[in-house]
């Protein structure tokens, strides 16, 4: 699993899940119950990540969203 996407805006981390489910690319978002250590006020990132193998499908879908600028860098 490579994360692709980090960020503490969960408006923006439901439309990228929904746009890699509507792909066919599964994600799972890390640390969004984290909210119970910071008191729900959205300081902490959540992060989507996605398969290693779904990891260029997954770019390009939010690139072609226009949401490429919310990107990790590519490490690899």
């Amino acid at each position: 699993m490579r994360e692709i996407v980090r960020t503490n805006d969960m408006v923006l981390v439901s439309a990228v899940v929904a746009l890699l489910d509507g792909a066919g690319i599964r994600s799972m978002v890390f640390d969004q119950n984290m909210s119970v250590l910071e008191g729900s006020i959205g300081v902490l990132p959540r992060r989507v990540l996605v398969a290693d193998d779904d990891v260029p499908e997954a770019r390009r879908v939010l690139e072609d969203a226009q949401l490429g600028h919310e990107l990790r860098p590519d490490a690899g």
